[in-house]
């Protein structure tokens, strides 16, 4: 049994959560006994064909809609949990769900693998004030991933924020695939979508999906769309703490017309259809280490508008395979002028980064299962 431990899971939506999604359906799709292990969450579940253990959980003051796991309470999913014949523990977050494979793992001697995702440093950072207690957070999550037999990261450039968090061990590159690769009917969904979003041909529809959050640098991006000087459609998805903020700012820039925010989009047909639809996918964080985002609108024949210098940009050929610009809000809406003025370039990234950056999540789980049979081999 391959366990899959993670703090959010659908119907908790973010980019940890699909790629343990597809980790767990991939699978077990391809006949491997999986379980995924993770807090309780509010909402409507997906029809995983997988078993799913979620033990209690309290709402995080301030991070709607994420969620503290106490997987420590005596209740029968966590004695349940306990007593699942696990062979390998990977884990996705270094909290509670983390926690709580790194000691099952230990218990029963077993391989342990972490994923790193996110920086840490930043979440905590807005959230507590002492720079003391950061460093001691920092350290207390790092001990999760010091304890792993692997540590897997999505690509290179991820490695200097761990090595910059202390982290001392060996890395494994592993990248992001995305569960659009395989569509064939983008240009029927991207037309049906435009009609129905009453955009005229000459119009480009901008798209971000991901948590609604000052580190996804939304007021940035939402500066930037100021500085446009032609009619334009930009969409919004995902939930987030910062969502009637970005609201009020988008009344106060009197752009209420041009920009509207979707709340968080699980139907995976729909949120394909507004990549289809939309011209440039706008992601202009310094937070995410790798934007799986950006590879499912690359999947959908959309490119995306990074901030020159991010982690995320590593994966980003200017002008080849998506596009840069500096962190600036005149450059950044120069920049989005640019792309959408010239056709023909559009066009040609559109195809380079379909075919960079979008290996399907049934390739990249095959990947995962060998290196699994490996460490359970070499564990014994």
């Amino acid at each position: 049994m391959i366990g899959l431990f993670n703090e959010s899971f659908p119907p908790l939506m973010d980019g940890v959560a699909l790629t343990t999604y597809n980790y767990a359906y991939w699978l077990h799709q391809n006949g491997h006994p999986v379980s995924v292990v993770t807090p309780f969450a509010d909402g409507e579940r997906f029809a995983e064909p997988f078993q799913v253990f979620r033990y209690p959980s309290f709402p995080l003051p301030k991070r709607k809609p994420y969620r503290w796991g106490l997987p420590y309470l005596s209740t029968p999913t966590v004695f349940q949990i306990h007593r699942i014949p696990f062979k390998i523990v990977h884990g996705h977050s270094p909290f509670s769900a983390g926690r709580l494979g790194m000691s099952i793992a230990k218990k029963r001697e077993i391989p342990f693998i972490m994923s790193f995702h996110s920086k840490f440093r930043e979440d905590f950072t807005r959230s507590v004030k002492s720079p003391t207690l950061v460093d001691w957070m920092i350290r207390h999550i790092m001990e999760v991933f010091e304890a792993a037999d692997e540590v897997w990261i999505s690509q290179e450039a991820v490695e200097e924020v761990l090595r910059d968090y202390g982290y001392t061990g060996k890395t494994e590159i592993v990248e992001l695939g995305n569960d659009f690769a395989s569509m064939s009917n983008r240009e029927i969904s991207r037309a049906k979508k435009r009609n129905e979003l009453e955009l005229t041909p000459e119009t480009p529809l901008f798209l971000f999906v991901g948590q609604q959050i000052l580190e996804k640098n939304i007021p940035f991006l939402l500066d930037s769309l100021t500085l446009l000087d032609f009619p334009f459609k930009m969409i919004l998805v995902g939930e987030g703490y910062g969502l009637e903020s970005f609201r009020e700012q988008v009344v106060t820039n009197d752009q209420q017309e041009m920009i509207s925010f979707t709340g968080s989009i699980t139907n995976r047909e729909e949120l394909a259809s507004l990549y289809a639809a939309a011209d440039l996918f706008l992601f202009p964080s310094l937070y995410d280490t790798a934007g799986l985002v950006i590879r499912e609108a690359a999947a959908l024949g959309t490119p995306s508008l990074l901030i020159e210098g991010s982690t995320a940009a590593t994966a980003i050929q200017d002008n080849v395979n998506g596009f840069v610009a500096p962190h600036d809000t005149t450059a950044y809406a120069s920049r989005i002028t640019e792309i959408i003025k010239d056709k023909a370039l559009l066009q040609r990234v559109a195809l380079g980064a379909e075919q960079t950056l979008t290996r399907s999540w049934e390739d990249i789980t095959r990947e995962v299962f060998d290196r699994y049979q490996h460490l359970i081999a070499r564990k014994r």
